[in-house]
């Protein structure tokens, strides 16, 4: 890297520090012994629907997680003799971006990190790297950019698209029609190889975590060829609960199994509850929430989920953003965000309101127009029960970004910001009478 970057320090070894004198003290050789009790940092929660607040994590959270990251990363990256190529973009602060930085100091690793993502494509060049995490909000990104810039080829190049496209998905549910093959080499030949080819020549995997990526955006990079790895978890699970084996084929929808050495299940509500050494032993100066969120040795998600016969965990939402209509129904937002989106491919952010209200409506930012959502509504609506049907929405030209607090660092909705700041909007969608 040193030779892309004209001005670059020298380059300094973690050995020749430590081998350094601090004053007049030398560093000893031997490590200082610590108990697995003793408390390493305070990462703050993002607050996406209240105050953040400080989770304590210890040594015994972080030597149990980075063992199991470093775990799954042996199973993708197989006997090797050269260090692990790794790539990294976001925050340092994120508790996922941090269990990454310490399992690259705990495996021979060359770790390359950007720090303006207007530079992010030429960037990712020169890292060529094995596997980097990212968050869904970039993954959606790349797909809407393809599929944008395929639009505007040739005649020839879109049909070959459609028609691959069409064929991966019927084999990819075991549906395989006579030419299938034959557009799918095409495809893989003219097209996906060449797109793939962008993320450089080592990818072994993507890896995704900080909310649910939606399935089809997923299956979109499956069937470029480049897995990618889902993985779920919380601040206060030292970043971690789930990761997708990258020795099976991984499900869409899904998060994959837990951990080494962790138990999952659901409690009331359908809520994902943890035990094991990943889990923090409380919120800083925060005694009331810890032993809210800590009730008999089990950690309180507060995420709403559910688990197949493969120990494959789905994430369906937040029980705290649940929607509750004046009739009683519960409605979780994002699954049916995640179904709006389908249709609305241009849509930038998409947020379900109703709370305490008769229907749904919804915010809608990026440039779609109110036609197209109409159209989508008109698609949607027939195949949900009157209560989760949308009767209103709200086109939002402002965009939703981390620096007007509307999104947090990674790309996840603060809905409670977003009410508050487009609530006469809001108020407008339920003006007069409900509609039936």
């Amino acid at each position: 890297m040193a030779q892309a970057w004209s001005g670059a320090p020298p380059g300094v070894l973690f050995d020749e520090v430590l081998q350094r004198a601090t004053g007049t003290q030398a560093i000893p050789d031997a490590p200082i012994p610590r108990a697995d009790s003793d408390l390493v940092t305070i990462v703050y929660t993002s607050g996406t629907s209240g105050e953040p607040k400080g989770v304590c994590l210890n040594i015994g959270n972080l030597t149990h997680m980075v063992g199991c990251t470093s775990e799954r990363l042996d199973q993708l990256m197989g006997p090797r003799q050269q260090p692990d190529l790794v790539f990294h973009y976001l925050p340092l602060n994120f508790a996922g971006s941090w269990i990454l930085l310490l399992t690259c100091f705990s495996r021979d690793s060359i770790l390359t990190l950007s720090t303006d993502l207007n530079k992010l494509v030429d960037e990712l060049a020169l890292a060529a790297p094995n596997y980097f995490l990212n968050v869904p909000t970039l993954l959606e990104r790349v797909r809407r950019g393809v599929e944008d810039a395929l639009g505007k080829r040739h005649a020839f190049i879109r049909s070959l698209f459609s028609k691959a496209r069409d064929a991966w998905q019927r084999q990819h549910v075991g549906r395989g029609q006579t030419f299938d093959g034959l557009w799918l080499l095409l495809g893989r030949k003219l097209i996906f190889a060449k797109i793939a080819a962008r993320f450089g020549p080592n990818l072994r995997a993507l890896i995704c975590g900080s909310a649910p990526l939606a399935p089809e955006t997923q299956q979109f990079f499956l069937m470029l060829g480049i897995p990618v790895l889902q993985v779920y978890g919380l601040t206060e699970t030292t970043g971690i609960c789930t990761m997708d084996d990258p020795r099976v084929t991984v499900e869409p929808g899904y998060v994959g199994v837990s951990i080494s050495g962790i138990e999952m299940k659901l409690g009331e509500s359908e809520e994902i509850v943890v035990k094991g050494p990943n889990v923090f032993p409380g919120y800083w100066n925060r005694a009331g929430e810890t032993a809210r969120v800590l009730q008999d040795g089990w950690f309180h998600t507060g995420d709403q989920g559910e688990v197949n016969v493969r120990g494959n965990w789905r994430i369906s939402g937040r029980l705290k953003n649940l929607i509750i209509l004046n009739s009683g129904h519960n409605i979780a937002p994002e699954p049916m965000e995640e179904k709006i989106a389908q249709f609305l491919p241009a849509a930038q952010q998409i947020v379900l309101v109703g709370n305490g209200r008769g229907y749904l409506c919804a915010l809608i930012g990026g440039p779609v127009s109110a036609a197209a959502v109409q159209a989508a509504l008109d698609k949607m609506n027939p195949e949900l029960p009157h209560y989760r049907q949308l009767r209103k929405f709200s086109l939002i030209a402002e965009g939703f970004t981390a620096e007007n607090g509307l999104l947090t660092g990674n790309g996840k909705l603060r809905r409670d910001a977003i009410s508050k700041r487009f609530s006469m909007e809001i108020a407008a969608m339920y003006d007069g009478m409900n509609p039936k």
